[in-house]
């Protein structure tokens, strides 16, 4: 199968084309969302992934939504990050970090004033998993209506995302992706249903685009454009997201990345029933050069093998996914 095959993403060399997908696990230590020797286990027994997309990092405590997520804007962050690079490496594995502000999808709790940060003062209708500080109990909680940066702002903002890739590098990283996609920060600049300002990150697609552009090369300036990847999700429609042209404007906007030299860009779409053939298929095709898995990897850590050789595949816990201890997370074992 061709998803077996070596592949170069940019300076990345791929052994094989099953990549592991970001997925939040909130196992980070406090306080401070500081990485741990778990998480380092958790990523290394995933190693003979072609390259693992690391959970969603908040480059700054502003850009924070979830409880016990990891960030990568401390100077003790950026050494436990070391401490999971260094692990996946000694495996033989390539692993690069996702780079994330969450923009409105987030809780007051994370906030001095109360108030996540967003391109305009719209409410996402949404959830987020928060901890409660009292029980130590974790659930879903709705999302509040967020303030509007200004647009002098904005430059604080691609100077988070351009510390954070040097902190990434510093980290031991071969590479990072940007998040912009499922409802967060970039995303809700890209959408008119997010994005109501009337100023040169609103209104008109080419201003739409704009930010992503600016933290696109704040990015590259750092880790370099052929380490650089990004992520978008064109399809989302729930949460307030239900954009028509959103498609057309990532298109437009990947143009511009392609121009910045960023190595890949990297679709998100619904779980596939028969993942192997249809990932095989779309390779083949050309549409793609590597596919992402998410859930499947959760209880197979080696998920490569179990696809080459057809091996039957082990179902993960749901009510691990988010929080706890090792369990549901570094304890699924191998097929025999």
């Amino acid at each position: 199968m061709t998803l077996f095959t070596p592949v170069s993403i940019g300076a990345i060399n791929l052994p094989n084309r099953v990549v592991m997908a970001p997925m939040t696990r909130s196992r980070s230590t406090q306080p401070g969302d500081v990485p741990n020797a778990m998480i380092a286990e958790y990523y290394a027994q995933r190693a003979s992934a072609g390259m693992i997309i690391t959970e969603a990092t908040q480059i700054t405590p502003e850009g924070k939504g979830y409880s016990f997520t990891p960030g990568i804007h401390s100077e003790a962050q950026i050494a436990r990050w070391k401490q999971v690079t260094d692990a996946v490496h000694a495996k033989g594995g390539r692993i690069v970090l996702q780079l994330w502000h969450v923009g409105r999808m987030s809780h007051p709790m994370f906030h001095a004033d109360g108030k996540p940060v967003a391109p305009s003062a719209i409410a996402p209708d949404a959830t987020v998993w928060i901890v409660d500080p009292e029980t130590g109990e974790g659930g879903m909680v709705e999302c509040p209506v967020p303030r509007a940066l200004e647009s002098d702002e904005i430059a604080r903002v691609l100077e988070d995302y351009r510390l954070a890739a040097r902190n990434a590098k510093a980290a031991g990283f071969d590479g990072v992706e940007i998040h912009a996609a499922n409802r967060y920060l970039i995303d809700e600049f890209l959408r008119s249903t997010s994005n109501h300002r009337a100023d040169a990150y609103g209104g008109s697609v080419e201003n739409r685009i704009r930010f992503a552009i600016e933290v696109a090369e704040a990015v590259a300036s750092e880790m370099g454009a052929d380490r650089t990847g990004i992520r978008f999700s064109p399809f989302i429609t729930q949460r307030g997201m239900n954009d028509p042209d959103a498609p057309q404007t990532i298109l437009k906007l990947a143009k511009e990345l392609d121009r910045i030299g960023l190595t890949y860009i990297h679709l998100a779409e619904a779980d596939w029933d028969d993942a192997p053939d249809k990932a095989d298929a779309i390779i083949d095709k050309g549409y793609v050069d590597a596919v992402a898995f998410g859930r499947p990897f959760i209880a197979n850590p080696d998920l490569p093998r179990r696809f080459a050789e057809d091996l039957p595949l082990s179902d993960f816990d749901g009510d691990a996914l988010f929080g706890g201890d090792a369990a549901g997370y570094t304890t699924y074992g191998v097929a025999a």
